[in-house]
């Protein structure tokens, strides 16, 4: 399992995980990772962090953690189970996509994550940009579909 943070205008590290992803282990991500990217790109507190809402995302530690950063980036909120809301899904198509292209394809543990993390650094910034100019537009569907599925 890997997880990553970007932005607009930079990527973040692609952080590998030993073991499943709980509530206190994503806690132990957030202050060595989240905090650390959100206070070198988002100097001015203005940056806004955006969860996939998994159950551990949302679970009382991190949500606790959040509230006390508040003051240090914002915490983007957004309905539940709406993927479509959330552009690391279209990261991780591109991502995936990069490393199926790869020749040799990778055959082990750490050849995957290695093809993962070159292809990881290999995203040009600019590349981030799309996806998030488009979220205007991926709000206004949501808005238009009342909640409901929309073409993101």
């Amino acid at each position: 399992m890997v997880w990553d943070v970007c932005s607009w205008r930079d990527m973040g590290p692609l952080i590998c995980l030993e073991t499943t992803l709980t509530g206190d282990r994503y806690l132990s991500i957030l202050p060595d990772h989240l905090h650390l990217f959100m206070s070198i790109v988002h100097s001015d507190g203005l940056g806004q962090f955006q969860k996939d809402n998994a159950t551990l995302h949302t679970s009382r530690v991190a949500t606790k953690w959040l509230q006390e950063h508040s003051s240090d980036f914002r915490h983007f909120h957004w309905p539940p189970k709406s993927p479509e809301m959330n552009i690391i899904e279209d990261i991780w198509g591109a991502l995936l996509h990069a490393v199926e292209k790869k020749s040799p394809s990778p055959r082990t543990p750490m050849g995957l994550l290695t093809a993962l993390q070159d292809s990881w650094c290999e995203f040009l910034p600019g590349y981030l940009q799309t996806p998030v100019e488009s979220m205007p537009r991926r709000f206004a569907s949501l808005l238009c579909a009342r909640g409901g599925p929309t073409r993101y």
